[in-house]
């Protein structure tokens, strides 16, 4: 069983509604529920994992073809009853006019049915017009049924039924009222993350016993059964490497942002992860590599500065060679100092530049990098797929210092020009990578674990 859940554009509420459903289907259907997220999104994610109690997968058409697609989808719903996938921005919106890689077209390479969230403010009538226009605009796209969200009163989610049941044909499954305690607050990148927000148990609840009350779930889980089966894909299955090395990383509510398939692959290539705190540990544990993600060290940045001795530490093992790999907020986070408005805070200094943020996206969507700079992570002209989110920017650099082994050829990075800054071992950039897209990313940085491991034993010896 698998539905997805779109809208017409973003901020319909259609997030608040997914976490309802799976809350809801859990609660009061007692299924096991697999969240997925259309697109590279971090933040999302975080919290349909919340809600669902298993990681939520992204499903992503600009880093993956539509079989590997499949696979990610099959493997992951390994032992679940149902999955949900929720959409991003709206049903049909892509990078391209033929929005080769929206939501609709996720939905119709997992032949799922998609569910329709309307924001129903200030519309009534016309809400059919605008459901007639989605299911008619693009040939195998199942519409299958509608859930209007922020109804005003009842008068008013009467008239929208009976519109769009008598001039779409959809069933609308469900009226959400307007209710102040479904929002989750959000910030420059987005909403805020599970590690922030309080009172999580109570926001379970109540989003949970809402989507029971308002939705029809017996209807939900009728279509969601009808999805015609997906191919058996003839794949070999993963084989975990016995751990060899002990990979750092740096996961905590300032740097959250991993894919779940990218620690996997560090595992799957011979890692043993360890995690780390930035604000609560005081000095690296025995480690052969650092992992540090994105996230907000500019929220965080005081706390940050004030953990002197991790810092330290960190900078000492890179200047004994420690393999790093961190993107975004990690790259931040290594610089000598984070400039947030008219304070500066002094962070890691293993990179000799500062970072700086700024009031406006420096760099946002998805990204594609080529190497131009053989190095321990990618060969020369490879071609890396990722995507970028950041507001932050490079500066007061030492000339001749910083090597960068990356031309941008979609995206930001640093300067619209260059991205992936390398410096002794530690290889940082702005650009997150999807490691089934490239997986030899980790296996490359647990041999450079493995060697740098090595190397300490000779040393020792």
């Amino acid at each position: 069983m698998r539905l997805v859940i779109a809208a017409p554009h973003g901020r319909s509420g259609k997030s608040t509604i997914t976490l309802g459903i799976i809350g809801a289907l859990q609660a009061q259907k007692g299924l096991k529920v697999q969240p997925f997220k259309k697109g590279p999104d971090f933040i999302d994610p975080s919290w349909l994992t919340w809600m669902a109690g298993r990681p939520c997968r992204n499903l992503d058409s600009f880093f993956l073809a539509p079989e590997q697609i499949q696979a990610v989808f099959d493997r992951a719903c390994m032992s679940a009853d149902i999955a949900i996938v929720e959409g991003a921005m709206g049903l049909y919106d892509g990078m391209d006019v033929e929005g080769s890689d929206s939501t609709a077209a996720i939905a119709r390479t997992i032949s799922a049915p998609i569910i329709l969230v309307v924001d129903a403010t200030r519309m009534t009538r016309s809400a059919a017009a605008l459901v007639k226009g989605f299911q008619d605009f693009e040939a195998g796209t199942n519409i299958a049924g509608v859930i209007l969200n922020k109804v005003a009163r009842p008068r008013h989610e009467n008239i929208l039924r009976q519109s769009i049941e008598k001039y779409a044909g959809i069933p609308v499954l469900g009226a959400v009222p307007k209710q102040n305690n479904l929002v989750i607050a959000d910030r420059h990148l987005g909403l805020i993350t599970t590690q922030e927000k309080n009172g999580l148990e109570d926001l379970k609840t109540c989003l949970a016993e809402a989507a029971g009350q308002y939705i029809d779930l017996d209807a939900l889980l009728v279509i969601a059964g009808k999805c015609p089966d997906l191919p058996r894909l003839t794949t070999s299955p993963v084989k975990t490497a016995s751990a060899r090395v002990r990979i750092g990383v740096i996961k905590d509510k300032i740097f959250s942002f991993y894919y779940p398939e990218n620690l996997e692959a560090l595992k799957d290539s011979g890692g043993e992860l360890v995690m780390i705190d930035s604000l609560q540990d005081k000095k690296l544990p025995m480690i052969e590599a650092l992992y540090i993600g994105g996230g907000f060290p500019e929220v965080f940045a005081r706390q940050l500065q004030e953990n002197h001795s991790l810092r330290a530490d960190i900078r000492r093992c890179i200047n004994m060679g420690l393999p790093v790999y961190a993107e975004s907020g990690g790259l931040m986070y290594l610089s000598r100092h984070l400039i947030v408005g008219d304070n500066t805070y002094e962070m890691v200094g293993a990179l000799p530049c500062d970072t700086k943020m700024s009031s406006r996206p420096k760099g946002h969507g998805y990204s594609q990098r080529k190497v131009i700079c053989s190095n321990y992570l990618f060969p020369e002209n490879a071609v890396i797929r990722g995507h970028e989110f950041h507001y932050s920017q490079i500066v007061n650099a030492d000339p001749g210092s910083l090597a960068s082994i990356m031309e941008v050829q979609r995206g930001h990075g640093m300067d619209g020009k260059q991205d992936g800054l390398i410096y002794h071992n530690v290889i940082a950039a702005y650009q997150h990578i999807y490691a089934p897209s490239y997986p030899e990313w980790a296996t490359n940085l647990t041999a450079r674990a493995a060697a740098f491991k090595e190397n300490l034993c000779r040393i020792s010896g």
